[in-house]
């Protein structure tokens, strides 16, 4: 008898361990509603404090990310796209697509400080630590701004030969970003500013968000219905890997070691690292459609991600499902 419920609980054991390693263990275990209309982007979450900035139309939305109640709202930034945080110098920015600016705000206060001018269309945004500046990926030009957050104002704009998307840094003296019409990541020297080299991303094609593992040198570029990883030192591809459709955004758990990439379709991909070299696919997160940015809070591990409820009988101006009024909405993911 002791020998059959020794086995037993082995067998238990054995399940439960396989089970933790091709599970993620994450579920939506909150939804804030936001009630304002329009569309949305990023949402990035301060270093500093407990709120979570949402890109939503012509506004940031800023609310606690433990309870989702309301903290402010940065207006006036119409077909705002990306925010990024300087924590040295206590700012902020967004990319205001419509007006081709930059709104740059209080870190603490969240009060308004001045206006830049950038390129055409601004959309992702991102501080670089090496350099110490805040980098905008200017959609409709082809080019990078470089803007010097002690002066606040632009101070170098790189011709990078293609449509800039997300760009991460290896906090090292080079950036990377994704060129979504030319599939492929491009390498910025941040000591001169000048483009070093170029990464193809092919079979990947439509490359948008992009993560960095620090410690093995690894760049996690989300494609469309693919994960490429590559060799950040020589732009060697390591691995392709199915994901779902309509990536948009992609985040990396380093203490977990997992990369996850917001689908429109209504899913997360994840993506568990084994090693530098070795990567294994673990069940889909169902989220919901139109889901397709994500932000990871690295002391909770919990995910955020936008959407909304949309009206499938009637279409916008793009052709695409209505969003429904009133149902603007953040998706919390956690264990529980």
């Amino acid at each position: 008898m002791k020998k059959y419920f020794s086995t037993i609980s082995f067998l238990l054991l054995f399940i439960l361990n396989l089970n933790a390693q091709t599970s993620s263990g994450l579920k939506i275990i909150n939804t804030f509603f936001i009630k304002s209309s329009g569309g949305w982007d990023y949402l990035e979450l301060n270093p500093l404090n407990n709120w979570l900035y949402i890109s939503h139309s012509k506004q940031v939305n800023i609310i606690d990310r433990t309870s989702g109640d309301s903290v402010g709202v940065i207006e006036n930034t119409l077909g705002v796209h990306g925010i990024a945080f300087d924590k040295i110098n206590g700012k902020g920015y967004t990319t205001n697509g419509k007006t081709n600016t930059t709104t740059v705000f209080d870190i603490h206060t969240n009060k308004i400080l001045s206006l830049v001018e950038t390129g055409k269309d601004p959309d992702a945004i991102t501080y670089e630590p090496f350099s110490k500046k805040i980098i905008i990926s200017n959609g409709h030009d082809n080019s990078l701004s470089v803007i010097d957050p002690i002066q606040d104002k632009v101070v170098n704009t790189i011709d990078v030969g293609g449509a800039p998307e997300a760009s991460v840094s290896d906090e090292s003296g080079k950036l990377f970003v994704n060129l979504e019409d030319k599939n492929e990541i491009v390498v910025i020297d941040t000591k001169t500013f000048k483009v070093l080299n170029r990464f193809s991303l092919a079979p990947g094609s439509g490359p948008t968000g992009l993560v960095y593992d620090k410690k093995n040198r690894r760049l996690f570029s989300g494609c469309q219905g693919i994960l490429v990883i590559l060799n950040a030192d020589n732009g060697l591809i390591i691995d392709k890997i199915k994901i779902g459709h309509g990536c948009d955004g992609v985040a990396f758990d380093e203490t977990s070691k997992r990369i996850y990439t917001a689908n429109g379709e209504g899913s997360i991909s994840v993506i568990q690292q084994e090693n530098a070299d070795q990567y294994k696919l673990l069940p889909e997160i169902k989220t919901k459609k139109g889901a397709r940015t994500i932000a990871l809070d690295k002391n909770t591990h919990h995910l955020y991600l936008p959407t909304a409820e949309f009206d499938p009988k009637e279409l916008n101006e793009k052709g695409r499902p209505k969003m429904k009024d009133g149902t603007f909405q953040i998706l919390v993911l956690g264990e529980q």
